[in-house]
């Protein structure tokens, strides 16, 4: 399983919201390039790098931070938050990104999903499936759509999706554990998926129960920055699991 920290931005800076409300917002560094080197140094290979001030505004915003990691580091990008034109993926993508995840997108404008699952491909496109009650929010969670999660995801595998990040927001930025039953039914309905987990990782003893239940990566955010997992732990981990 993938360990994937995660690096949210607001003007320029890495900060953590709880449940995705921008009025929670704490900021941990100024310089996010500093923290993806942190990772880095720790045998972390992969990180989910989020634009919230793209995710508000609905186009790209911060991608200059995105090439200052993508330039300073080696470390696999994956990034989301506002991308809604092609435009937006070019110069995601020209920034340094390995990845990028649309998840609004997907239930507001799925012909433009689909093509950028064909143009580009099912390794480069994630589908972000972030829910609240099971139901898909978009928006940077500001809204909730009328979508159920499961068949969401279903669907979207049949249109040829094999990444999916799924969030449980009430989770997220709680410290109170992921959803493991939520991510045990996806994965029980679904075939092949390489399912991300997201959202309310707050101890370390998590993360082999989500590689147990098949996840294929798990996203680490505030339990780094809260100091509820050592980076040590991690550079551990993956060791391990690289052995």
């Amino acid at each position: 399983m993938r360990i994937i920290p995660a690096i949210d931005i607001i003007d320029g800076k890495c900060v953590r919201l709880s449940k995705g409300d921008y009025n929670t917002k704490k900021i941990y560094n100024e310089n996010p390039v500093e923290i993806a080197k942190e990772f880095e140094d720790h045998g972390i290979q992969f990180l989910h790098l989020v634009d919230l001030d793209g995710a508000k505004s609905k186009h790209i915003v911060n991608h200059k931070i995105l090439e200052q990691i993508a330039t300073k580091t080696a470390l696999k990008i994956d990034f989301g938050g506002g991308l809604k034109s092609d435009q937006d993926l070019r110069i995601a993508f020209e920034s340094g990104a390995n990845q990028i995840t649309g998840g609004s997108i997907a239930v507001k404008n799925p012909e433009a999903f689909i093509s950028w699952l064909q143009t580009y491909g099912s390794d480069k496109i994630i589908l972000g499936a972030d829910a609240n009650n099971e139901k898909i929010a978009v928006s940077g969670w500001q809204e909730e759509s009328d979508k159920a999660l499961i068949p969401f995801i279903q669907h979207y595998q049949n249109e040829g999706v094999a990444y999916v990040i799924c969030t449980d927001i009430s989770k997220d930025g709680m410290l109170q554990g992921p959803s493991f039953e939520l991510y045990s039914r996806i994965l029980s309905e679904t075939q092949n998926l390489k399912l991300i987990a997201s959202g309310g990782i707050s101890t370390f003893d998590e993360l082999p129960k989500l590689a147990e239940l098949g996840c294929e990566g798990t996203i680490i955010g505030k339990a780094i920055y809260e100091n509820r997992i050592s980076l040590k732990q991690l550079e551990h981990f993956i060791l391990e699991n690289n052995a």
